[in-house]
């Protein structure tokens, strides 16, 4: 009886066919697959006599072989198809397509370029978490609790009671550095920031700082200036001149504006620079011994310096972009334009 059964399993593999991949897959399931016709025949070996057993075995695995044949004629009967079918659906007259690579956005090429300049002279990199404490954001920084950066429509807060917020700028990177290293300190902190302003062309709620620290026995506001000094020529060009104009920060005492020589007028006035020659890069000081203090490091044995400025700011001057918004539009013609910097 399970003769005239191998026979009829034996017949309808020979008859198989598959034009497709689902015919395939479908042929596999009822020959191949473990719970197939075939396998079927082998989970009935258990009950053939013992004296039949082995020329039953010999016929299943027989059928089993005939089987895996005809798989392997099927797959490449579907294999051929499928080329032939994409070789059809092909125009071989079309100009071929121009697969071409992409740029590297200014803000990234910017961020890394600063970078680069501040590694060569010793600072290493640190990162911290966008959504900060009060502690890390305000307090440690000598923010009294009245300030105006604390109300709401400067910060994003997340929670009150106690205060969580998107961190409104990098300096929030250099507490956690100077509460788990000892001094010497040399870090430079890019990152993204927050801040509840009105988009313009100058001004988005989203955008990038970098800012940079520097902690030891005997810093001084010449180190600071030196500094900036060498950042300015490295980044903007030798002929580049730096000024520092007196300012207020909570966190540095004294305090200063950092300037350049505007780079479309060279110096001599224009509108960019509203005639005076000079536009603002970012901010700087000596850092404020009540931070040192909150940080558990020594003020009366160590001094720093700390400056800041944004990435967005760095990149619109160096080339000469006047919409920021631009920056998050993903404009491939604006992109498009620094494909260069990909080289």
């Amino acid at each position: 009886m399970y003769q005239e059964k191998i026979e009829a399993i034996k017949a309808a593999i020979a008859a198989a066919d598959a034009n497709t991949q689902e015919e395939l897959e479908a042929y596999r399931m009822e020959y191949i697959s473990k719970k197939s016709v075939v396998g079927a025949l082998f989970a009935d070996m258990r009950n053939i006599p013992n004296e039949e057993k082995k020329s039953f075995g010999q016929l299943v695995n027989a059928v089993k072989q005939l089987a895996e044949e005809k798989f392997q004629e099927l797959i490449e009967k579907v294999s051929q198809a499928n080329k032939k079918s994409k070789s059809a659906d092909m125009d071989l007259t079309l100009p071929p397509s121009n697969h071409s690579l992409g740029g590297i956005h200014p803000l990234t090429a910017t961020r890394q370029r600063i970078i680069d300049i501040f590694e060569r002279i010793g600072f290493n990199l640190s990162e911290g978490p966008e959504i900060e404490d009060d502690w890390h954001n305000f307090t440690a920084l000598n923010f009294p609790e009245n300030h105006p950066a604390r109300e709401m429509q400067d910060t994003f807060f997340i929670e009150k009671n106690p205060d969580i917020a998107l961190r409104t700028h990098t300096s929030s990177v250099q507490v956690r550095v100077m509460e788990n290293q000892k001094p010497p300190i040399r870090t430079l902190s890019p990152g993204r920031v927050y801040r509840n302003e009105a988009i313009s062309t100058r001004a988005h709620c989203i955008f990038h700082q970098v800012e940079g620290l520097y902690v030891d026995e005997n810093v001084g506001f010449a180190d600071l200036k030196n500094t900036l000094y060498h950042f300015a020529k490295e980044m903007f060009g030798k002929e580049t001149k730096v000024r520092f104009r007196p300012s207020y920060f909570p966190f540095t005492e004294p305090s200063a504006e950092i300037d350049i020589t505007c780079l479309i007028c060279g110096g001599k006035g224009c509108n960019v620079c509203k005639g005076s020659g000079w536009v603002e890069i970012g901010g700087s000081g000596m850092v404020d011994p009540n931070v040192l203090d909150n940080c558990g490091i020594d003020s009366k044995k160590y001094t720093g310096f700390a400056f800041g400025m944004g990435i967005e700011r760095i990149a619109m001057l160096k080339y000469q972009i006047k919409d920021l918004r631009l920056f998050t539009e993903n404009d491939v013609r604006f992109l498009r334009q620094f494909k260069p910097l990909l080289q």
